[in-house]
């Protein structure tokens, strides 16, 4: 039996945490390049970084979104592709899947 509400609260609270670090990712990029040529090669890098890691949070937000849409319209822990339960053990380490073991193997392959 899945605890629908509890996994809402853990939706909503993971969802707050990526906002919060998005934020400090578009404030660290936004600070200006160093005038050192070697220093702004560095953090170039390191912006590289910082872009790649936001552009995860914000694809993970998305499917957060898309886990707590479906938790509204009462279809949350059910694979949206062949319509069967999600494993609750499944939805413990992915809370925001929407496919079930099966649907996720045939996908990837």
């Amino acid at each position: 039996m899945i605890d629908i509400e509890a996994r809402k609260k853990a939706l909503m609270a993971r969802l707050s945490e990526l906002d919060t670090r998005l934020h400090e990712i578009e404030d660290e990029l936004d600070n200006p390049p160093s005038k050192d040529w070697e220093e702004a090669a560095v953090e170039r890098e390191g912006d590289e970084v910082l872009e790649q890691l936001g552009q995860s949070g914000k694809d993970e937000i998305l499917r957060i979104r898309a886990a707590l849409k479906r938790v509204r319209d009462g279809e949350y822990g059910i694979c949206v592709r062949c319509g069967e339960d999600i494993a609750p053990e499944r939805l413990d380490v992915l809370p925001d899947t929407p496919l079930c073991k099966n649907c996720a193997a045939a996908v990837a392959r």
